[in-house]
């Protein structure tokens, strides 16, 4: 059968060999000035390997390197906040913000108190990345192991306290005792990290345990608030009694200074009286008697007059009486 297609013919195109050269040339260029010029942000430093080797670090602004790959660029953000989170997993950031919990997260979280009791443990560590050279060179897999020193650090404090402590009293003790251990942890492993905060998000009892240790948590505040009324009824009656009783001796002393001091007065009253008798009895005596005379008779002249009253009274009666009849 023959073959109906007609043949066709390709042809190259023929190319000027100057604006082959020209647009080579361009190419490398243009590869070469992407390859030389960097830009670091303002919140990160430059890292800069030369076959490999460290050679140098280069502030935020606009850079230039040796280009085709001779030197090589690594961004580290030491101006930014890091944070890393244990016991759980943030999802969705925001206002609203979703966590979620791991097998991992659930077993980082899970810790032995010093008093043999179970408590699961999350908390938030931020920092910082001082020495960009350290972080990048001086450990392997610097997250990871950062992660270990963390949750190394926490076992141990919490290994130290009592569960007591541990979700109520001392969590903030606690927690400046971790941030103080593994700041000085990253110091020694010289990994480039600064510890700016280390907060407990939630510290409680693994949930097949918490009915039970909300009773003894709420049994424990009953003997406590108890305890707390029992004192300030202690601390309202013993002072009132104490004052009850120095009043009563204040009075008492105040009684017997007046009984004294009058008999004092009476004994020196009648040493005078006495001298002045001594020397005009005549004259001592008729004023004696004078005086006890005023000092009697206002009494006799109210029974005087009460008695006449009384007898008016009675014939008053007497005669309503004889009316009557």
């Amino acid at each position: 059968m023959a073959n109906d297609f007609p043949q066709l013919d390709f042809k190259m195109p023929k190319i000027n060999p100057g604006l082959l050269k020209i647009g080579v040339v361009g190419v490398v260029l243009i590869i070469v000035l992407a390859t030389a010029f960097y830009q670091i942000a303002p919140e990160e430093m430059g890292v800069i390997l030369r076959f490999g080797k460290f050679v140098r670090t280069t502030e935020p602004g606009l850079h230039l390197r040796l280009p085709l790959g001779i030197e090589v660029l690594s961004k580290v953000p030491v101006q930014r906040q890091l944070k890393m989170e244990f016991g759980f997993r943030t999802t969705d950031p925001g206002i609203r913000t979703e966590y979620r919990v791991t097998p991992d997260a659930r077993r980082e979280a899970r810790m032995l108190t010093g008093d043999l009791n179970v408590v699961d443990a999350e908390w938030i560590v931020q920092y910082k990345i001082k020495n960009a050279y350290n972080y990048l060179f001086k450990i392997r897999d610097v997250n990871s192991t950062f992660r270990y020193m963390n949750e190394a650090v926490i076992r141990e404090i919490i290994g130290d306290n009592s569960v007591d402590e541990v979700i109520t009293v001392g969590r903030a003790r606690i927690a400046m005792e971790a941030k103080e251990k593994l700041q000085a942890l990253c110091d020694m492993y010289e990994i480039g990290i600064e510890v700016n905060q280390l907060i407990f998000q939630n510290v409680d009892p693994p949930e097949p345990v918490q009915p039970s240790f909300n009773e003894v948590n709420e049994s424990q505040q009953q003997k406590e608030r108890k305890i707390n009324e029992a004192w300030s009824e202690y601390n309202q009656e013993i002072p009132k009694a104490e004052g009850e009783a120095e009043q009563m001796i204040r009075a008492a002393e105040g009684y017997a200074m007046a009984r004294v001091n009058n008999a004092h007065g009476d004994a020196e009253r009648f040493k005078s009286i006495y001298r002045e008798y001594a020397r005009a009895p005549l004259v001592t005596r008729k004023r004696l008697y004078l005086e006890t005379i005023l000092e009697i008779m206002p009494q006799i002249e109210k029974k005087v007059i009460f008695d006449e009253n009384q007898k008016n009274l009675l014939s008053l009666l007497n005669l309503n009486k004889e009316v009557i009849k």
